[in-house]
């Protein structure tokens, strides 16, 4: 379970970082599994669609437990096969970088952040920031652990 603490730290971080780094304005949702929301936070002057953008990026990580830059790699590897998720998804899944999942100290799967409004590439780089900065891990940091890790499809 992701405290709500933790979501505030996560997003906190972020849109810190993202300042700092000069990007446009950010979004960042932190969901639990299911994909049900903790915590939401969008920058004056972000986009409209922001939240659904969110939401699917960290959608598509929890649903193909791998980041959404993977799911983005696999739609093109296996068109067939993402059609058919995006469609039993109902088209919740947003296969662009910037959903990340969040891990504990062990490596257990808590839930997942979803950052748009910059590139999908700096969205990526401050999910992580964000996790990590509330004391979680990321895929990368629980490599070596005996949870199955995606960090390639």
């Amino acid at each position: 379970m992701i405290l709500l603490s933790q979501a505030e730290t996560i997003i906190d971080a972020i849109l810190s970082r993202a300042r700092e780094l000069d990007c446009r304005p950010i979004s960042v949702v932190v969901v639990e599994h299911g994909a049900v929301v903790k915590a939401f936070k969008k920058e004056d002057g972000s986009a409209m669609m922001r939240f659904e953008m969110a939401m699917g990026k960290a959608h598509a990580a929890l649903a193909l437990g791998r980041s959404s830059s993977l799911v983005r790699l696999r739609t093109e590897q296996r068109p067939l096969f993402m059609d058919f998720l995006f469609k039993a998804s109902q088209d919740r899944i947003f296969a662009e970088g910037g959903g990340i999942l969040i891990r504990d100290a062990d490596g257990a799967l808590l839930g997942a952040v979803g950052v748009t409004g910059d590139t999908q590439e700096r969205d990526e780089e401050l999910a992580a920031h964000g996790i990590r900065a509330a004391g979680l891990k990321t895929d990368e940091d629980c490599a070596g652990l005996a949870h199955h890790i995606r960090l390639k499809n």
